[in-house]
């Protein structure tokens, strides 16, 4: 662990700017904690805060631009990318669309904060055709606030981060074994949820050419899309007959069906 913050120190502004862009990219190495760590170095006087500020928030804007302009370029379907590698497949698109639609670019204020939220906000606003500057200025706005509290957060309690850091210094290669385990373990239950979701979803699942052929015979199940306002918006394209509902007052809808009609949803 003191070698951690010997190299921090050393490399702190860059060790900074490279775990940010790596976490924006949507690898799950946690830039948080590294800021808060970088913070207390700064209360100490070992690392520039403006400079690790700004380091922060350039390297947050490089990931943002290129996931903008991945769902400019290739829209919905970068979307549905981001969603299968996603270790929470079940809620990244319909919350995160959830967010954007009802706040738009003032999500990306808070987007950094909500796990899984600031790697799709970037190309959901480039998909829904966004301006580029507006979008980077808040943006900016958004990973200022973020990397700004975790290294005022670290300079406010330095000194309790100084007394964990010696803890951890005392446990020696035990407290990076902890460190590792929690991690692998944290990485091991996510993927387990998302194995189960997947396998659900393939249990419920309608192959598209068995679809295709029920309703070209006639008495097809009843189809309905079930997608947000903003994907409708993005992706216009509807299988013929589906109805459009809101997917929050679906029981509303099922209700008065015939209970002998089959029903396929389809969304994002």
């Amino acid at each position: 662990m003191s070698e951690l913050v010997a190299a921090l120190a050393r490399w702190g502004v860059l060790l900074v700017g490279a775990n940010v862009l790596l976490e924006q990219l949507g690898l799950p190495i946690p830039a948080f904690p590294t800021l808060v760590l970088a913070g207390a170095l700064a209360a100490e006087g070992k690392l520039p805060f403006a400079g690790l500020l700004v380091v922060s928030v350039a390297a947050s804007l490089v990931s943002d631009t290129v996931w903008f302009l991945l769902g400019r370029r290739h829209g919905h379907r970068i979307l549905r990318t981001l969603c299968r590698i996603s270790l929470s497949p079940d809620s990244c698109v319909r919350q995160t669309e959830s967010i954007f639609d009802r706040w738009g670019l003032r999500s990306l204020l808070v987007a950094k904060f909500v796990p899984g939220f600031s790697t799709v906000a970037p190309p959901l606003a480039g998909s829904g055709r966004v301006a580029l500057a507006p979008f980077l200025a808040f943006s900016a706005i958004g990973a200022s606030l973020w990397a700004g509290s975790a290294l005022l957060l670290g300079a406010l309690f330095h000194g309790a981060v100084d007394r964990i850091l010696d803890l951890l210094s005392r446990l020696g290669s035990g407290a990076l074994v902890l460190l590792v385990g929690a991690f692998v373990v944290f990485l091991a239950v996510k993927w387990e949820q998302r194995r189960r979701f997947f396998k659900e979803l393939r249990m419920a699942r309608i192959p598209p050419d068995q679809l295709r052929g029920l309703l070209l015979e006639g008495a097809g199940p009843l189809v309905f899309d079930v997608r947000s306002k903003g994907a409708l918006t993005r992706d216009p394209r509807r299988i013929p007959g589906a109805v459009v509902i809101d997917v929050e007052r679906l029981d509303e809808h099922v209700v008065a069906l015939p209970k002998e009609r089959e029903i396929v949803l389809y969304c994002t």
